[in-house]
């Protein structure tokens, strides 16, 4: 695990090629979100975060993170499921998490919604959307996201709160800038029909940020330009 005075310095970096990203684009600084991905990282990342003035902090793995809040339960931050969710982890990830991005089929969705009234709560989420159409990729077609929509506005205990999605792996930039305006532009014409904002648009990572913010994204998913190689950190623990 690197220590806080590293931290400090990839956090700088970072800010400074948001802030270029969004001169570039015409954009508010404040419009993007930045949310630190802890995973395989100790709890010593969501203090660095927590220390630095972020809100909330992305973990991919239920599990771990429920350890990691527990540990950290004093710190007050906004926890966000970012990983793909299996089923049988839905009651123990209504439990840990604010809020879940990695909604990305129908039956997971009913399931959190059921299990989120079990729990006496609403939950946020947001519809993973296959943008890329990456076979390695979790997420709803495009073609599917109009359906999924209408399910998530008619559970009764999930907040529908935006879409997310993550590029596919590929050396040709172009990729990356043709998935994330796919998300945008779906983002907008549902938006438009079914009359609801869908405000968060979470695309964009360490090696892809800059394209994410020029389409759109208002909040940015960053583990490894800020706590180094997660491989690493896994095999030193």
């Amino acid at each position: 695990m690197i220590g806080p005075d590293v931290f400090k310095s990839n956090l700088a970096a970072l800010q400074a090629r948001i802030a270029a990203a969004c001169a570039a684009s015409g954009r508010d600084l404040d419009s993007v979100q930045l949310l630190p991905v802890t995973k395989h990282h100790g709890v010593e990342a969501v203090q660095y975060a927590k220390e630095a003035g972020l809100r909330a902090v992305g973990e991919n793995r239920v599990l771990e993170a429920a350890t990691k809040r527990a540990a950290a339960k004093d710190l007050n931050l906004h926890w966000e499921l970012i990983g793909h969710l299996q089923s049988n982890k839905a009651k123990e990830a209504v439990a840990v998490f604010d809020r879940i991005q990695s909604v990305d089929s129908l039956k997971l969705l009913d399931r959190l919604d059921r299990l989120a009234g079990e729990a006496g709560k609403s939950l946020p989420i947001l519809l993973q959307c296959n943008a890329g159409a990456d076979p390695r990729k979790y997420g709803f077609m495009v073609d599917a996201m109009e359906g999924a929509l209408e399910r998530a506005l008619a559970a009764r205990h999930l907040t529908i709160e935006g879409l997310m999605t993550i590029a596919p792996l590929d050396d040709a930039p172009e990729v990356a800038v043709q998935c994330f305006e796919r998300l945008r532009d779906l983002r907008d014409e549902l938006s438009a029909r079914y009359g609801v904002e869908l405000r968060e648009l979470s695309m964009g990572m360490t090696d892809d940020l800059e394209a994410a913010i020029a389409a759109g994204s208002t909040q940015i998913r960053v583990g490894t330009a800020l706590y180094g190689s997660r491989a690493a950190a896994a095999d030193s623990q």
